[in-house]
């Protein structure tokens, strides 16, 4: 054999121990699963965005990411917890989940921990609950303070009664939005209170802008609405301008959509308050990976994503992050 082969030997040999490796790495490459809302609700939508940008780090890393997604809102903690036993049963090394329904979703967050799998709480939760479920930790927003940062705008902007409406009531996270609006609002010598709607409403343009309109027809003194997500923001919208309180009732409300940028823009909705969905599904997907593949850890609990209120004076730079699918 000539030099030359020796060396082209030697050096496919190598090549063929290095694949080897690679190949190696990516049997043992860790399997996350990260349970979600729908996959038609427009939030979700960005939470997607953001673990499937997050995927292709642990791609790379001979790891997969798989997105387990409710089909209805109707049963959302029970059916939740049915999407953590089924990343148990498939082998997950890690399971990211909001904590939407403790009384339904805490014992299967609890055979996951006892099963040996780091489950990390976001969305929904909160830091409390994530001690209490010995979770990695909990990424997200405040429910309670992104509630109260929106009673308190919208009192100072003038509202002095003012509505939550609630689409999915029992929900921890959206009580938890309602209560803080209530506090918000009150606190400031205003009057608010929650209105709820049966869980199936969620989803239901119609049925949620006439439940607000005939709220407002009944009782005229209303001149504040907050909603708990953007697709009942733009029923509230549709609802407010039926009930003929269009310059009258201000709106404002959780998350957000072109529409509702174009109303704040166009001053027909008050503000939004964004927990930064993106950012809850990238970190969420990323930092568990990192934490299950690598042993990191963050020192930094809870690691907040909002909230922040998005008017007129921030709208223009909030539209520009809409286009690209990340706000």
């Amino acid at each position: 054999m000539t030099r030359f082969k020796r060396i082209t030997a030697a050096l496919l040999a190598s090549a063929a121990v290095t694949m080897a490796a690679g190949a190696g790495m990516a049997q043992e490459g860790k399997n996350i699963y990260v349970v979600g809302g729908k996959a038609d609700d427009p939030f979700f939508a960005v939470i997607k965005k953001g673990v499937d940008d997050a995927a292709r780090s642990v791609e790379a890393y001979g790891g997969t990411v798989n997105f387990l997604q409710l089909q209805t809102y109707d049963q959302i903690g029970p059916d939740a917890a049915n999407l953590v036993r089924t990343a148990i049963n498939q082998g997950a090394d890690g399971i990211a989940v909001p904590d939407w329904v403790a009384e339904a979703e805490d014992p299967a967050i609890k055979a996951a921990v006892e099963a040996g799998i780091p489950v990390m709480l976001y969305n929904s939760g909160g830091i409390d609950k994530a001690d209490e479920l010995s979770a990695v930790n909990y990424i997200g927003s405040d429910e309670y303070l992104a509630g109260k940062a929106g009673g308190d705008y919208i009192a100072a902007n003038g509202a002095k009664d003012v509505i939550c409406v609630n689409t999915v009531p029992g929900a921890a996270n959206l009580e938890a939005r309602c209560s803080g609006v209530i506090d918000g609002v009150t606190a400031a010598g205003g009057e608010a209170v929650q209105l709820p709607l049966p869980p199936t409403s969620f989803g239901n343009p119609t049925a949620v802008a006439e439940a607000i309109k005939a709220k407002l027809l009944n009782d005229p003194a209303i001149d504040g609405v907050i909603t708990i997500s953007q697709a009942d923001a733009d029923s509230a919208a549709n609802g407010i301008a039926q009930a003929g309180g269009n310059g009258r009732v201000r709106l404002g409300g959780f998350d957000m959509n072109s529409t509702i940028l174009d109303r704040i823009q166009g001053g027909t909705q008050l503000f939004a308050i964004d927990q930064q969905p993106y950012l809850q599904g990238y970190l969420a997907t990323s930092l568990l990976h990192s934490h299950v593949a690598f042993g990191t850890n963050v020192p930094t609990r809870p690691i907040l994503t909002g909230p922040a209120i998005v008017d007129s004076s921030n709208v223009e730079q909030t539209l520009a992050g809409s286009k690209l699918g990340t706000r």
